[in-house]
């Protein structure tokens, strides 16, 4: 399962922080004390990175994407969270063969008030 980049687990931001000194990025220039936010949903799509980032691809190899952040920031359960992922995706796939989504993709409503993302609800059919 090499594209959980694809939707963001958190549903915030994160928090934000204070530059310590002046640097430029992309042609902007953020000044020491300039308040910034870090993005991680817009870092697993970065087009220097990643092939085609708006695709889904579950064939790809290496993908240094950073979900569940990165260094000492990274998640304690990412390897379980990974496995406990593939193995649903796997049973199901396996034992309903037919499995598709019983309504248009774009009629899948998600929620909007809570720290983690996820959808309402996920009619299907088999």
């Amino acid at each position: 399962m090499s594209d959980i980049r694809i939707i963001p687990i958190s549903a915030s931001a994160g928090f934000t922080r204070i530059a310590i000194e002046d640097v430029e990025l992309s042609g902007q220039v953020i000044r020491a004390g300039d308040a910034v936010v870090a993005e991680l949903g817009i870092a697993n799509r970065d087009p220097a990175v990643f092939d085609h980032p708006e695709e889904i691809d579950f064939h790809r190899e290496n993908v240094p994407h950073v979900t569940f952040g990165h260094g000492v920031y990274h998640c304690l359960g990412a390897q379980l969270a990974r496995m406990e992922l593939r193995l649903v995706l796997e049973s199901l796939l396996r034992r309903l063969p037919g499995l598709r989504l019983a309504v248009p993709v774009d009629q899948i409503s998600w929620r909007t008030n809570r720290l983690i993302r996820g959808v309402d609800a996920l009619p299907v059919s088999w």
